[in-house]
């Protein structure tokens, strides 16, 4: 065959005699159907076999010895910030800050992301804080519903537990549960809640109190400041709810009875400030001298949208936040154990109860405020430490759209809606109130001296209003207009808020619906839902267990397992069991029926209807439970 006419496979190939005698074997083995002896490996083809061994034997000792060195590095290397570690956890001197932003679902954080990027001109990938620390989520069921309150879902982070709704700190077999802020009192730690709603609310009185029900508040007040079976447990106390702390012969009280609990913390060794001008003596922590405190409301602290108003009667979630921890870091300062800290976002819940989008967006965005400043405070600080967040439920069914009319919906959603908003739909039924009373009272005295649950009565003296007057009516547009942007009412609209004025709920609820429908945001009620809810670390690293999809039981054992805290536990709660069995220092024993399972059972609930009905999301409700 000449040269040019060589098959294509075999141009430039190598050849060799040994090759032409291979290839003359393999040719005689077919024609004459012949085994061959199989040729002898040489010492050159072993040699290759050995080192091709050898290279799997080292690369698989290259990935073993660094699978054990990140596993190394992972539990038992210092951390930066100091604080040895062992098996996971650390075991030096080491903080612990537990958020809650009650009520706060996943869509809360998609409303308030667009809405802050749509009203402040930012590219879509400048997102929230806490959008930057997502690592789970939590599954929220309680003992006795799939839809869990408050309550329930406080007790899961502060005990590790399930119980029932309504329970504060105790069990389904009402057996007390021994909390993880007791137990880090105990260990010797420092402790301190700091909330924007009443300091008795479920959530804050989970971590520091025992009662049968959530109604208890006169006895929540009593054991947070130190009449509990286990004595003082707390240091550092910031909020609201005034009310439960002096005797109902005082103005602005909601007890029962007539019992001083604010002369009781005192004598408990308490200090006490209780106004703007006590909290700036605090000086931001480094003036503050534990046991203290703080109370700034009557019941709640305004929503964050009025509360910016009143900036010098009520400090801010941050304020209160950023003044528990540096006080807790001074005290400490000389300490072999650091501090356990509970700061909840309360109001995030109120605004999804009362399906109000302006109040929603703006109490997230306070509470991410807050979230920031205690990740700066763990960067400074030189004391191991991490920050764990997550919601106890979510709040209102809240939805990024909304089916308007029969017809099928456009995609869309109006953020820059909320943003001619001024005021919550609260705030604004107070002032549509007390109008009607005669009493003209403006909106900075209505967070002072009308809170929510303390409602203003009528000025005999001061004609009332018809529902019908134009006068009436035209402070209605005046109210939608300065407080909500609103400029386009209906008759129909005016009609209603005119109607149900003399009653703050269902004006409230109607003026959130008339912005919820103008920005297209959606809700399905006006209580809880059994979305799962989000958890985010200031280091995911040490929030390990907490990653991927949990049940809320986790992330209290979390807390009691990153302190070390599993002997004090059981100590706490036996102290607790012996106690339960001297009196009923927990309130009202419930009936059997309140703590049984009721999610698996349907009794046509859609039949009932209440008194109100405002065309809206949740009609039918007149009141709320958070």
């Amino acid at each position: 065959m000449a040269r040019g006419e060589e098959p294509l496979l075999s141009q430039g190939r190598p050849s060799s005699d040994r090759s032409d005698d291979r290839s003359m074997e393999e040719e005689d083995a077919l024609l004459t159907g012949q085994k061959q002896e199989p040729r002898k490996q040489g010492w050159a083809f072993w040699r290759e076999v050995g080192l091709f061994a050898w290279a799997v034997i080292a690369t698989a000792l290259v990935i073993i010895l660094a699978v054990l060195y990140q596993h190394q590095q992972q539990t038992s290397s210092p951390k930066p910030s100091g604080g040895e570690w062992k098996n996971g956890r650390p075991t030096g001197k080491r903080n612990l800050i537990f958020m809650v932003s009650d009520g706060m679902g996943p869509t809360s954080l998609s409303l308030t992301r667009s809405f802050r990027q749509t009203t402040t001109g930012l590219p879509i990938d400048d997102v929230l804080v806490l959008d930057e620390h997502l690592i789970g989520s939590s599954r929220t069921r309680s003992t006795s519903s799939l839809v869990t309150d408050s309550a329930a879902g406080a007790t899961a982070f502060s005990c590790g537990q399930k119980s029932y709704n309504g329970a504060i700190s105790v069990l389904p077999n009402r057996d007390p549960c021994g909390t993880v802020l007791e137990a880090a009192k105990r260990a010797g730690y420092l402790t301190g809640l700091v909330v924007t709603t009443r300091i008795t609310d479920a959530t804050p009185a989970c971590f520091a109190a025992h009662v049968n029900h959530r109604e208890e508040e006169d006895k929540i007040a009593e054991q947070e400041v130190g009449e509990h079976p286990l004595g003082r447990v707390l240091d550092i106390m910031l909020g609201g709810g005034r009310c439960h702390f002096v005797p109902n012969t005082t103005d602005g009280s909601c007890r029962h009875d007539d019992r001083d609990v604010i002369d009781l913390a005192k004598k408990k060794g308490f200090n006490y400030v209780s106004d703007r001008k006590g909290f700036d003596g605090l000086n931001f922590g480094t003036g503050v001298k534990l046991p203290l405190l703080g109370l700034f409301a009557d019941t709640d602290i305004p929503y964050e949208v009025d509360r910016r108003n009143m900036d010098d009667v009520y400090p801010s979630l941050d304020e209160m936040a950023r003044t528990a921890l540096t006080a807790l870091q001074d005290a400490t300062e000389d300490s072999d154990k650091g501090f356990f800290l509970m700061i909840e976002g309360s109001r995030i819940d109120h605004a999804g109860h009362g399906n109000d989008p302006v109040a929603q967006v703006h109490e997230v965005l306070a509470y991410d405020k807050a979230f920031s400043s205690v990740l700066d405070f763990l960067a400074r600080d030189d004391v191991e430490g991490v920050l764990v967040g997550t919601s106890d439920h979510e709040t209102g069914g809240l939805a990024t759209a909304r089916q308007l009319h029969d017809t099928y919906p456009e995609y869309h959603w109006f953020p820059s809606i909320l943003a001619n908003a001024s005021h919550s739909a609260e705030n604004l039924a107070y002032q549509l109130r007390d109008h009607i009373a005669g009493h003209h009272i403006s909106p900075l005295e209505i967070g002072i001296k009308n809170p929510p649950r303390s409602p203003a009565s009528p000025d005999p003296a001061s004609p009332s209003l018809s529902a019908d007057s134009p006068e009436l009516k035209q402070y209605v547009r005046h109210l939608l207009s300065t407080g909500l942007g609103i400029s386009d009412p209906t008759s129909t609209e005016i009609s209603r808020l005119a109607h149900s004025s003399s009653d703050p709920w269902p004006a409230s609820y109607i003026f959130a619906d008339m912005i919820s429908r103008r920005a297209q945001v959606g809700w399905t009620t006006h209580g809880h839902s059994a979305v799962d809810v989000n958890i985010y670390a200031s280091d995911p690293e040490q929030a390990q267990p907490l990653r991927g999809n949990r049940e809320n039981t986790e992330i209290g054992k979390f807390l009691i397992e990153y302190l070390g805290l599993e002997k004090e536990m059981g100590v706490v709660t036996q102290e607790l069991k012996a106690w339960k069995k001297g009196g009923e220092w927990m309130g009202k024993v419930l009936p059997d029926g309140q703590l049984r399972n009721k999610g698996d059972h349907y009794e046509g609930d859609f039949r009932k209807r209440g008194v109100l009905d405002c065309g809206c999301a949740g009609a039918g409700v007149e009141g709320h439970v958070h």
